[in-house]
């Protein structure tokens, strides 16, 4: 079994990255579909200048790949 303790911090970590994705594409008046979202996601990804905890890069890479079967 894993680490229960990290994994929810992941899976928290993974739910604050969707829901801020959907809520800006809200905004936008865009239609957050799953793989625009994952899109969204990986270019966020792509760029270096921005620098992210282990955790949120791990969330990140989880949510495009769970989300693009990628």
């Amino acid at each position: 079994m894993g680490n229960t303790a990290k994994d929810e911090a992941l899976y928290q970590e993974m739910c604050r990255v969707v829901g801020k994705v959907v809520l800006e594409m809200r905004d936008l008046g865009q239609e957050p579909k799953h793989i625009v979202i994952a899109g969204v996601v990986r270019t966020a990804l792509a760029n270096p200048k921005i620098k992210r905890s282990a955790l949120a890069q791990e969330a990140m890479e989880k949510v495009v790949h769970a989300l693009s079967g990628n």
